[in-house]
């Protein structure tokens, strides 16, 4: 610990986890200082506000703890202690009034990630944080974080360190997954960072890639092996993105990894039963041509039609028809990579770090956000998670340089 009577924290890192670790941590009397890599903070979440910033969902908490699949019980207790119920008190204290969706997603009123960040970093100015941009963290050498600076390489220390250096995912905005070797060395050990939240290539044939690609598959479900979803698929030239893509896509990464072959069946009327399906196709076609006849009797459009074919011929028999309508085949050829991928799967093992998120080879390193070996769906999973583990990371850096704390 530093000889001075104020104790001083380096946050490495300006996303959400970054911030909220900062914010407690300057509550508690520390001084703190925010390295940043990137010309300006919260760069990715300025991005996830472009589609309305969805920030948590009001689902029941069992079942908003099990989207974290295998990590539920790691992350559980830094849910309970700031979940979702939580995470809105705390933007009403920022001003930022929010909302629940008819599907259950909370957004800001605003609709947009700006105005929020505004009243944080407000907040942070308040209570005497400091930033510190363009600062790229290239690892430790004894007690000192290294940087690269425009002003050239820089060695910094402090009593407590948290990294929230975020995943590999859109690595334009900051965040590359370039801290796994620096690391490495110092005993935390990370999973393979994977792309999570991704889109899925299909070898579309080239007019339904040219003719169709921008435009949306509405009301579908999705089935992979055991794994589906309903919601909604945008065709893009390469395959397929959106809501309901990426909530299988984990699953389809993790079977084409193990080299099994992966079919993705679509259901381009889920709210119709197969017999109901079956019983609208009786009904008299007598001219209108086909495409007429499933957009009038079924609502299908364009898209869809032509998503039909593309699994070949369609069949004249009517229940073979009809079961093509609730499963559509397309053949995943493979899922999108990290540059595009809303969120990383992988990062440092939890057996590496301690109950309290601290490192259990680096007393005093504390680590938070996307960095951590979890993954979750969209829909307000991936941020509450981030502001979550966060917190619980500078609420534990600010024990731990407290006389109190426990030795290591």
């Amino acid at each position: 610990m530093s000889e001075n009577t104020t104790r001083n924290a380096a946050v490495i890192g300006a996303g959400p986890a970054g911030l909220m670790a900062a914010e407690v941590l300057a509550e508690a009397g520390l001084d703190v200082t925010i390295y940043e890599r990137m010309a300006s903070p919260a760069r990715k979440l300025l991005m996830a506000g472009r589609g309305g910033l969805n920030l948590t969902h009001a689902e029941n908490f069992d079942d908003f703890c099990s989207r974290y699949g295998e990590a539920q019980a790691r992350l559980r207790p830094m849910l309970e202690a700031f979940g979702p119920e939580q995470l809105r008190h705390w933007c009403a204290g920022l001003g930022q009034e929010v909302f629940v969706g008819t599907s259950g997603r909370v957004f800001p009123r605003a609709m947009k990630a700006s105005p929020l960040l505004r009243a944080w970093l407000r907040r942070l100015d308040s209570l005497g944080t400091q930033f510190r941009l363009r600062h790229e963290f290239r690892g430790f050498a004894g007690d000192a974080a290294l940087f690269e600076t425009p002003q050239g390489p820089l060695k910094i220390q402090a009593d407590v360190f948290v990294l929230a250096l975020g995943g590999a995912s859109w690595p334009r905005l900051g965040s590359d997954g370039g801290w796994v070797a620096p690391l490495k060395v110092l005993g935390l050990e990370s999973s393979l960072l994977r792309p999570a939240n991704c889109g899925v290539f299909v070898m579309w044939s080239e007019f339904f890639a040219q003719k169709f690609q921008g435009q949306p598959l509405k009301n579908i479900a999705l089935h992979a092996g055991e794994k589906s979803a309903k919601g909604e698929a945008l065709v893009t030239r390469r395959g397929l993105e959106g809501g309901a893509v990426y909530a299988l896509s984990g699953a389809i990464r993790d079977a084409l990894a193990a080299g099994d072959e992966v079919v993705l069946h679509v259901d381009l009327r889920p709210d119709f039963s197969l017999e109901e399906i079956t019983r609208r196709l009786s009904r008299p076609r007598g001219k209108t041509s086909l495409s007429n006849y499933l957009r009038k009797i079924l609502g299908l459009s364009p898209v869809a039609m032509a998503l039909l074919r593309e699994s070949g011929a369609l069949p004249d028999e009517t229940a073979s028809l009809a079961a093509r309508i609730k499963a559509v085949p397309l053949k995943i050829a493979g899922v999108g990579g990290l540059e595009r991928a809303i969120s990383t799967a992988g990062g440092i093992m939890w057996e590496a770090l301690d109950e309290k998120l601290m490192a259990r080879s680096r007393p005093g390193l504390f680590v938070a956000g996307e960095m951590l070996d979890w993954e979750a769906p969209t829909g307000g999973y991936l941020l509450t998670a981030c502001f979550a583990t966060g917190r619980a990371a500078g609420l534990a850096a600010a024990d731990w340089v407290a006389p109190n704390y426990p030795p290591a």
